[in-house]
């Protein structure tokens, strides 16, 4: 057997302690629906919203879900009000993402919320949560990494990859994503006055 076989042993990889938080036949009629209305290219925003809430997610009032967007499960999403969720985002939510009021998450945004501990031979999972603070626009292809908080006004930029917390009323950008530059909280007070 080479170093690296013993190193790593998915054969050993244990599934059992993930808790999915549903029954599999629930989980089934989700992979379902969601390949049918929500996944799908249909106008509209209503009847996405309406069946993530039928299946356990929170979601706020006036929230715009453009198509394609993939939720791996809703009832751990919660959605505030007046927030965008750009065509083709994929929330890959292991356990609980929490998207702020007046967020904008830009088409192709990936929030991740699980990995592995490589130095484990059974690749172990690891999971942490998402949180993404009012105000916070995820810019087009951009990844939120596993625990990563985004703080109120924050900016990630297209492209960027993000494994630690956001600052608030801060952009970064880059691979990872480091900060680039503060803006003003008052801009976006003297937005919503116009």
């Amino acid at each position: 057997m080479s170093a690296s076989l013993r190193m790593m042993r998915l054969d050993i990889y244990d599934r059992k302690s993930f808790k999915r938080g549903r029954p599999r036949w629930i989980e089934a009629l989700w992979l379902v629906a969601q390949c049918l209305l929500v996944s799908s290219s249909l106008p509209g925003a209503a009847h996405r919203r309406w069946l993530l809430r039928l299946f356990g997610a929170s979601i706020g009032q006036g929230v715009d879900i453009k198509p394609r967007v993939r939720v791996k499960f809703p009832w751990r999403l919660t959605v505030g009000d007046h927030s965008w969720i750009g065509e083709g985002v994929w929330i890959d939510n292991l356990v609980d993402v929490k998207i702020g009021s007046h967020c904008c998450l830009s088409q192709g945004a990936y929030l991740c919320t699980g990995s592995h501990d490589w130095t484990k031979p059974g690749f172990d999972l690891i999971v942490r949560p998402i949180d993404i603070g009012d105000c916070t626009w995820i810019a087009a292809r951009s990844i939120i990494g596993p625990g990563v908080a985004t703080g109120e006004g924050s900016i990630l930029a297209l492209g960027s990859v993000a494994t630690r917390n956001l600052m608030p009323w801060s952009i970064y950008s880059g691979i990872p994503a480091i900060k680039i530059k503060s803006r003003s909280p008052q801009m976006a007070v003297t937005m919503d006055r116009a």
